[in-house]
């Protein structure tokens, strides 16, 4: 009997402990998904001019992943490709845009982004591509964009 009930104890706190688990992991993702939620609001707080409403669609009531040049990878669930090329946009790179982690393509091309890139975009340690031609950011291009490891395609034209 007092074998059956320490079975049965250990059973429960194993259930328990699973359980516990599994919500520790929700939540992590849950705060991943926010994260890169939050890098794209600063990135539409710092849009001045969006004539054509391209982000109207991006907002806490709609999924990151269905926003308007997002794509979000099948893996993670986090923001994998950012494409707001021709979209007639005006504004700033903000530094939290660096918090994109999983980010693989960053892709801004033919639009009017302008001001210097912050530093933080260092932190995209997994781009693979960056194309920011025809925009009209100033200053030199900045050494620390030899910290991406796996950057194959790096486009810089200027108007």
């Amino acid at each position: 009997m007092e074998r059956s009930c320490f079975l049965l104890s250990i059973t429960f706190l194993l259930v328990l402990q699973l359980q516990y688990s599994s919500v520790g992991t929700v939540g992590a993702a849950q705060t991943n998904i926010t994260t890169d939620q939050s890098a794209l609001l600063a990135l539409k707080a710092h849009v001045t001019s969006d004539p054509h409403n391209i982000l109207v669609n991006w907002s806490t009531t709609t999924s990151v992943c269905n926003w308007a040049g997002v794509v979000c990878g099948a893996r993670h669930l986090r923001v994998a490709s950012l494409d707001l090329s021709y979209m007639d946009l005006t504004g700033t790179i903000p530094p939290l845009l660096g918090n994109l982690s999983f980010i693989v393509e960053l892709r801004l091309i033919n639009n009017s982004f302008h001001g210097t890139l912050p530093k933080e975009l260092s932190y995209l340690h997994r781009l693979k591509l960056i194309d920011f031609e025809y925009n009209n950011f100033m200053g030199f291009i900045p050494s620390w964009f030899g910290s991406f490891p796996k950057l194959q395609t790096f486009n810089l034209f200027k108007h």
